[in-house]
Order: C-alpha cells, then sequence, then structure tokens
C-alpha cells in the first residue's frame, strides 16, 4: 500500500472507532462521569496512572478510587487533611499499592496548589522544553518534589529513559486532543494537538509494524518517535487520532 493508499485507509479507520460508542468500553469513561475541567482532569490521571492490565479490573478499581473520592476528585484533592487519606488503606491496582495512591494524591494537591493544577504543570513543562516527550520527563520531577517512597516513581514514566510512556501519552491525549467526536475531551488549550504522541501498547505496535509504518521490534521510546515521524506525515495537526484507527484495527482483527 502506498502512504496515500494507507492514509485512505487509517482515515476510514478512524472514523469508524473514534466515536462514542468507544466510551462505554474504555477507562476514558471514567473522566466522562464529570463536567467540571479540574474533576476531568484529576480523575483522568488517576484513571490512566492505573491504566494497565485487564480492562474490566482497570474500570472496576477507577470507580473504587473514585467512590474513595466521594465522587468529587478535585474538591477532594484540593480540600482533603491527611487523616482522609486512611480510607485509601485496602486501595491496590497490580503493583499501584495504597502507598503509592496516597503519594499521587498528595501529589496532585501539591500540583494545585504550586503550579495551579495539571494543564499549568505539563504546559510549563512544555514551553521549557519544547518537546511534549521532553516535558513528560520534566513534569515527573515536579510530581516528585513532594516526600515519596522511591517506588513509587515508576508509576510515572519517564521517556527520556525510552519509555513509551504510553498512560501519560494516553492521559494527555484526552485532555489536549479535540476530536469533534464527544470520546477526547480537548479541555486543554495550551498544548497543540500536533505535539501528541501516540500511546504506544502491544496492539498499536502490532498493527504499526504490520503496515510498515514502525520497524524497530521494541514497544519503547525511540518506536513512539519513529512513528510519531511517520503519523505526522499523515497529518501533521493532529497526529495521534491514528490511535484510534490502529488499535480498533488490532483489538477487533480489522486488518
Amino acid at each position: 500500500m502506498t502512504r496515500a493508499q494507507l492514509k485512505e485507509y487509517l482515515d476510514a479507520k478512524v472514523e469508524q472507532y473514534n466515536v462514542p460508542d468507544f466510551i462505554p468500553h474504555d477507562p476514558i469513561q471514567i473522566p466522562h462521569l464529570f463536567t467540571e475541567k479540574k474533576d476531568i482532569e484529576i480523575a483522568g490521571f488517576l484513571v490512566a496512572t492505573i491504566s494497565w492490565g485487564n480492562r474490566k479490573s482497570i474500570i472496576n478499581n477507577s470507580n473504587k478510587l473514585m467512590e474513595l473520592m466521594d465522587h468529587a476528585p478535585a474538591d477532594f484533592i484540593i480540600n482533603h487533611e491527611p487523616e482522609d487519606l486512611d480510607r485509601f488503606d485496602g486501595f491496590v491496582h497490580r503493583t499501584f499499592n495504597n502507598e503509592d495512591c496516597k503519594t499521587f494524591l498528595r501529589s496532585l494537591k501539591n500540583i494545585e496548589q504550586r503550579y495551579g493544577g495539571l494543564e499549568n504543570a505539563f504546559a510549563k513543562a512544555y514551553k521549557e522544553t519544547g518537546h511534549l516527550q521532553k516535558a513528560i520527563s520534566s513534569f515527573k520531577k515536579m510530581f516528585f518534589e513532594i516526600e515519596h517512597l522511591p517506588r513509587t516513581q515508576k508509576h510515572v514514566s519517564d521517556p527520556l529513559k525510552n519509555s513509551s510512556a504510553k498512560r501519560i501519552n494516553m492521559f494527555l491525549r484526552w485532555m489536549v486532543r479535540n476530536d469533534n467526536a464527544g470520546v477526547d475531551f480537548g479541555i486543554w488549550k495550551q498544548i497543540p494537538m500536533s505535539a501528541l504522541s501516540l500511546p504506544l501498547d502491544v496492539h498499536t505496535g502490532n498493527i504499526a509494524r504490520k503496515l510498515k509504518m514502525l520497524k524497530r521490534k521494541q514497544n519503547d521510546g525511540k518506536a513512539v518517535a519513529e512513528l510519531d515521524n511517520y503519523l505526522r506525515k499523515l497529518d501533521p495537526n493532529d497526529p495521534v487520532k491514528y490511535d484510534f484507527a490502529l488499535f480498533g484495527v488490532g483489538v477487533f482483527n480489522d486488518l
């Protein structure tokens, strides 16, 4: 298939899969429970953080997190007292345990107080670095300014250490990308859609290789850069829309 034919094929798949019917089957359904910007971004960040493993388990544990925050994530983060974190003692999702969870909640409060929220923190890092993957690395430093256990750092990926940073890239897609279809939120205005990187996972990586868009065998930071370069040639303004195409084709064996 020529690049023009591939673009036509993938554009059609974006139209097929970037639709509201996608929401009930994806962790993005959790931030879609909210209408206020702060609630959406805080819920989205926490949900993206635990978005690995069994999809049903991700959604169940995400709902549990929202319940523990009284279904008011922004209010809880901004106003919680140290003793309010005791209720998370039993929470665990795979290797993300209750201590990791409490650190994330305390850090999100610090991000609100010190930077004015997640969007401002990411935008500051993006403006300073001029590159969103470098900005993720800078954001990680901001996020762990508070006292924390070393083990908790593994739950925020660092692209400068060659991580694909799949979950943070997915979160950024949710917040930044305005898809006019009501799936991604597009509520962040300080970072352009053109700067986003694809949330590379097993499905999207395998399909990208089958379509000869990606040569690198590992799903790592270098693979993300290679795929970014290809996708930006297909659509420089909205390269990560193709996440829907590659994911849909992979999950539904639609190739």
